[in-house]
């Protein structure tokens, strides 16, 4: 078996890249950009208003004067607008150009209007530059400003904007198909036996999928069946970027799924992780360069491979320059972990990232989740992992 971090190298360096497409900017927040983004002029790009006021020059303050007349009124929006006397000024708004002739600005609530005259109050300092942005003092024109790889945000997509662009390269959205394997599974709604089960993994994985982004997102039932899984398989194989499966990768009579994903030609990367739970998992990459990570069907361990490798596996393919970031919780009590595996507990996040833990039952007790944020990542044992411990934080 590989561990954990081993396991995520792999899916990193495996998982194939997505191709990339145009998309206008107000389609793209969070998607990952597959381009370099460079200013296209000085930010800001001229001599920036900060406040509404009166601008002047400060050389006139200099030489005593305090009232100026008022020569204009500059809007924001407007071209520039010129002092037709030393000892003048202009009405200025936020976001206008400083108008020519002037260097400071001082702000309305400092100064009275009378007659066409504008009179400083007497506790104004005047000073070049007072309430102006400076042309390029943000950046320079060419400046790098978001480097391929980055994920979309709103700080991000305004950036694009004031570049002017109104589409930007990124990463296609992936066609993902979600499995669930197993002849005891029922479809919620239909009538259930004693000796079955609701489907809910597919469900849970399909949520953790959508509030990521991801929209693309169908998802199928399959029987404990050679031949359907075969056919079906290939058929989904040739239909979708990502195929995610639940069930069917131990070492049951009826786990069939390494098989059958062999036997269709994808290229097994790895199977089982020295983990707990979800060390049974299977991750490969067919001959089309689709990835295929077949989960553990205990729903616990479906859910914490999510989050720990398939969302940095779907990063990955995408081209995110984050696609391994993953932050760190402080263990609030202690915990005793057991087997000599990597263990995954589950824990409520409070403030100041203090992950309480959530332990289960085991990795079919999905219920204990309840009101858990995520897991974090503990070494192997047996050892006693005290209070204050700091652990990578996987977030559901």
């Amino acid at each position: 078996m590989i561990s954990p971090a081993e396991a995520a190298s792999a899916i990193r360096s495996h998982a194939p890249l997505l191709p990339a497409e145009k998309r206008p900017i107000g389609a793209s927040v969070g998607g990952i950009l597959r381009e370099p983004i460079y200013a296209t002029r000085d930010q800001p790009p001229f001599d920036r208003v900060t406040m509404d006021g009166i601008a002047f020059s400060s050389a006139a303050y200099d030489r005593g004067c305090r009232t100026f007349t008022i020569c204009g009124t500059q809007a924001a929006g407007a071209p520039p607008m010129a002092l037709s006397t030393p000892e003048g000024c202009i009405e200025v708004m936020t976001g206008a150009i400083a108008p020519l002739g002037c260097d400071c600005v001082v702000p309305i609530e400092k100064v009275s209007v009378h007659e066409g005259q504008a009179h400083l109050a007497s506790d104004v300092t005047v000073a070049p530059g007072l309430n102006i942005h400076a042309r390029g003092l943000d950046c320079a024109a060419g400046r790098l400003l978001l480097q391929s790889g980055a994920r979309l945000g709103p700080a991000e997509i305004a950036v694009l904007a004031s570049t002017g662009a109104a589409e930007v390269l990124t990463a296609r959205e992936p066609r993902i198909s979600v499995i669930s394997t197993g002849d005891e599974l029922v479809e919620p709604g239909q009538p259930v036996s004693d000796w079955q089960i609701y489907r809910s993994n597919a469900y849970a994985v399909v949520a953790g999928l959508k509030r990521r982004g991801f929209t693309q997102v169908g998802t199928e039932h399959l029987r404990d069946d050679l031949a359907t899984l075969r056919s079906r398989l290939r058929i989904l194989l040739d239909e979708h970027d990502v195929l995610i499966l639940s069930g069917g990768v131990s070492m049951g009579r009826f786990d069939y799924i390494p098989q059958v994903l062999e036997e269709l030609g994808v290229q097994r990367i790895f199977h089982k992780i020295a983990q707990r739970p979800g060390k049974p998992m299977w991750f490969g990459v067919s001959p089309a360069g689709k990835a295929v990570y077949a989960l553990p069907g205990n729903p616990v361990s479906t859910l914490m491979c999510l989050a720990r490798y398939v969302y940095l596996g779907l990063d990955a393919a995408a081209g995110s320059s984050t696609a391994d970031a993953a932050v760190e919780a402080v263990l609030d009590a202690d915990f005793e972990v057991k087997p000599a595996l990597t263990y995954f507990l589950p824990v409520a996040i409070g403030s100041e990232m203090r992950a309480q833990p959530r332990p289960t039952q085991g990795s079919g007790d999905f219920t204990s989740l309840l009101g858990t944020d995520g897991f974090v990542e503990l070494p192997p044992g047996p050892r006693l992992v005290t209070s204050e411990t700091r652990a990578p934080f996987f977030p559901w």
